[in-house]
């Protein structure tokens, strides 16, 4: 019939092609922009997947900066954490292992928001 060739992969693991969120993580990311977008501060989104990162961007409107960032790096979970809060600027303004502690602070705006 034919012959049967392996791939050569390397250590017999093969390198992801990208970066993406789980279901969990995306749920609970787009819960947060849902609230945000009733709340009417928030009015698109994009996500990027790269072969390092995982990157949602969200935006006050289509034309501009994302207001925030959120991004997951695999390759900085046992260094700062895989997780970062990333501005409009472009500081980080929180990173972590957990994604609930590095959504806190646009958490917290969104309460104030509601609250006025």
């Amino acid at each position: 019939m034919g012959t049967v060739t392996s791939l050569p992969f390397g250590n017999g693991r093969a390198a992801p092609q990208q970066t993406g969120f789980e279901r969990p993580e995306l749920m609970r990311i787009l819960d947060l922009y849902g609230r945000m977008v009733a709340a009417g501060h928030w009015r698109d989104y994009a996500m990027d997947f790269h072969r390092d990162a995982a990157i949602f961007s969200a935006f006050r409107r289509a034309a501009e900066r994302p207001e925030y960032r959120i991004e997951k790096r695999p390759a900085l979970r046992s260094r700062q954490g895989m997780w970062a809060l990333v501005s409009e600027a472009g500081a980080i303004l929180k990173r972590g292992d957990e994604l609930s502690n590095v959504l806190a602070p646009v958490e917290r705006k969104l309460m104030k928001l509601v609250s006025d």
